[in-house]
């Protein structure tokens, strides 16, 4: 999985100014309305942990109100003292409303809601927004938000990274539907993969493969590289490119139901293009019930034990077509062994005392791997492979 600099630092530092593009949350809401064109009818929208007047959250869903059947949006927003970054101007759509006061601004949220054609030009649209101050400094763990939140139905944001375990469960606790972004190694997450593998959580439409930008604050500290990447992508800058984030949801999309086209294993190992695969094959782990498949296109479709693939694969899980039953994460206890202090071996020949096996899936070796890190106990070789789900074919 590909790692991110930062989405690191953000982490880090609880710096969440992370703002979301309009594309693409109309093409991931798009996915949505082509397997179910319902599937936002008649229902309340809260979009928390928002900006309201920044927001393309907002300008996307005010804007298409009316095409998506909306009963109600919803949008909240955190004050300025609540936040990390502080340099905030008011925007002429706040200051220029009666219900504008400058020290509440910066101590208050804000909620917009959209329900009616206030102006009386016949369609519901962004101009129909109505807001006041909140109570609070709109938490989204506050009464007044979490009252929100129960009379929604379905929930959309880029909530803060820091907060994503927190807020996921803050959903969850309440039964409501999501459609909200995080990064790629939330899946491993003990607050989180339970709900993907029970079929309460999954992935959203848009692909890993998809490069999302997002909008800094001016004068965040971006790595060189991510803001090229985002230029290149047409967006020049305060912008970044988080190769790493990733859509999560509740609601069906159709991708989610496209089964993988596989071989056997006798082909798989015949016309692989992975030499490595083509020269280990499916070996068993030694501490996991289950084989190695190290690439999603050689997961065989005649196997029909447990299988540990990459994380990568719920990019392509089609739960018609398998069912998820375990993570190689010691949090969830599905080794079959534990293993004494070993002793690593690292590429550049250096030997330590860990216990590092008993962090993920291993394979016992016949021979001393070239140019890899390796571990022994005693005479024994092993080598641990990265983090896995474990699947099996859905009988």
């Amino acid at each position: 999985m590909a790692n991110n600099t930062n989405l690191g630092a953000a982490k880090a530092a609880k710096n969440d100014e992370f703002y979301t593009q309009y594309a693409d949350i109309q093409k991931e809401v798009n996915a949505y309305l082509e397997y179910n064109p319902d599937t936002f009818r008649d229902k309340t929208v809260l979009l928390p942990c928002d900006d309201p007047e920044w927001s393309n959250f907002t300008r996307f869903f005010a804007q298409n109100f009316e095409r998506l059947g909306l009963k109600r949006l919803i949008s909240t927003s955190y004050a300025v003292e609540s936040k990390k970054y502080k340099d905030y101007q008011p925007t002429l759509f706040e200051t220029e409303s009666p219900w504008f006061d400058a020290d509440k601004t910066r101590i208050k949220g804000k909620i917009f809601e959209l329900t009616r054609d206030t102006n009386q030009n016949g369609r519901i649209d962004i101009d129909d927004l109505e807001w006041h101050y909140l109570e609070g400094d709109g938490d989204f763990r506050s009464k007044e938000v979490c009252k929100l939140r129960d009379e929604a139905d379905i929930i959309v944001t880029n909530p803060p990274f820091s907060l994503f375990r927190e807020f996921v469960g803050w959903i969850m606790e309440a039964g409501k539907g999501l459609l909200i972004i995080g990064n790629q190694n939330s899946i491993t997450y003990k607050e989180i993969f339970p709900f993907i593998m029970d079929n309460k959580l999954w992935l959203g439409a848009t692909g890993f493969a998809s490069d999302m930008v997002f909008g800094v604050p001016k004068g965040t500290d971006v790595d060189p590289k991510d803001k090229a990447k985002a230029a290149r992508l047409g967006y020049v800058g305060d912008f970044t490119r988080l190769g790493n984030s990733c859509w999560f949801t509740n609601l069906d999309h159709g991708r989610r139901h496209q089964p993988l086209q596989l071989m056997s294993m006798k082909d798989n190992l015949r016309y692989s293009r992975h030499k490595d695969f083509q020269v280990e094959g499916y070996l068993p782990y030694d501490n996991y019930d289950g084989i190695n498949v190290g690439y999603n296109d050689v997961i065989p479709n005649d196997y029909n034990g447990k299988m540990g693939v990459p994380i990568t694969f719920l990019d392509r899980y089609c739960p018609e077509q398998f069912e998820i039953v375990g993570i190689s994460k010691t949090w969830f206890g599905f080794a079959t062994k534990v293993y004494p202090e070993q002793l690593q071996h690292s590429k550049d020949g250096k030997v330590t005392r860990v216990t590092k096996l008993n962090d993920g899936p291993v394979i016992k070796l016949d021979t001393v791997p070239v140019g890899e890190t390796y571990y022994t106990i005693g005479e024994t070789l092993y080598k641990q492979e990265y983090a896995r789900i474990f699947i099996r074919k859905k009988q």
